[in-house]
């Protein structure tokens, strides 16, 4: 795996090593693509991963909650990180989602994800069952345990119904396998006291906050709307670090409007992804149940956010 960042004025794949960004700095939460019957579509898992890549995404998640993993199968799941790692060579970090509500299923997981070509591994807090924080703690230990792969934290309580909470992050950061962490709890005073207190790379989650954590020493993001729009989320951290953080101001602002429509309009961000991509031409095909497809009105819409989008931000 390459842990590279790219920095300013370089290609990605070719910039040197960035401390604190283990798996790059601007991340992607790609969708999986199926086809109109609602199969996996790995061919188009493939096109959509090298475009990504190629328009400025350091790395891939796949079977995040835009990838929707609840419905993929396990099987699935290992078919998607195989396509994609061959689609996107040995130097482009993958990490594979693994979170489930079973710490056992989440070992097989982990250990499927290992065999396929993964690079680290995406894992939730156990969801429904609402386990408290000293079994939060075991569940992460023990998949750590059980595999050879660099572990990411995702902290998205909205999902879950269950925090990782700072004082449990900061005691799995001296597990050596667990070294990042999604942040998508909308808690910067928790967050901050992390990165106070550990090593851990915070990677923001949420497509407004990129700007924010990074400014306090995130790592970067893992975002949804950078499957239909990674250079304009990627040039918000190059203006970043070329030291012009009133032109990163600028251009964060300028995507808010497309991050609104797809991440905070009653829509989740798989059908808006999608429905935009498929706008696009690129890679996508229909939600699975019981995620219902974007109506045409709401897709017009995110298409004209994106064309203002792309018409300020080149």
């Amino acid at each position: 795996m390459s842990t590279q960042a790219t920095v300013p004025g370089t290609a990605p794949g070719t910039a040197r090593v960035a401390p604190g960004a283990p798996f790059g700095r601007a991340l992607c939460a790609m969708v999986t693509p199926f086809d109109e019957s609602g199969a996996l579509d790995l061919d188009g898992a493939r096109r959509l991963a090298v475009r990504l890549i190629a328009e400025g995404c350091d790395g891939l998640v796949l079977s995040g909650t835009t990838g929707e993993s609840p419905t993929t199968s396990d099987a699935e799941k290992s078919a998607l990180v195989r396509a994609v790692r061959s689609a996107v060579g040995p130097h482009v970090p993958v990490v594979a989602g693994v979170g489930t509500a079973d710490t056992r299923h989440t070992v097989e997981l982990a250990l499927a994800a290992e065999q396929a070509g993964a690079d680290g591994l995406l894992v939730t807090a156990p969801y429904y069952s609402r386990p408290p924080q000293d079994a939060v703690e075991a569940h992460f230990r023990d998949v750590a345990d059980a595999c050879g792969l660099p572990i990411v934290l995702y902290d998205i309580p909205g999902r879950t119904g269950t925090r990782i909470e700072p004082a449990t992050m900061i005691r799995l950061a001296e597990h050596p396998r667990i070294v990042a962490v999604k942040d998508c709890a909308y808690d910067l005073l928790g967050t901050q006291k992390v990165l106070a207190h550990t090593e851990l790379a915070f990677y923001a989650g949420c497509d407004e906050q990129v700007l924010a954590l990074y400014a306090i020493g995130g790592a970067g993001y893992v975002s949804t709307v950078a499957n239909v729009a990674p250079r304009q989320f990627r040039s918000v951290l190059d203006a970043f670090d070329a030291g012009d953080t009133a032109e990163a101001a600028r251009r964060q602002r300028l995507t808010i409007g497309l991050t609104e429509l797809m991440m905070s309009a009653g829509l989740p961000g798989a059908v808006t992804a999608k429905a935009l991509l498929a706008r696009l031409g690129l890679p996508s095909g229909p939600v699975r149940a019981p995620l219902r497809p974007a109506g045409r009105e709401a897709a017009d819409g995110l298409l004209a956010a994106y064309e203002r989008l792309v018409a300020e931000v080149s």
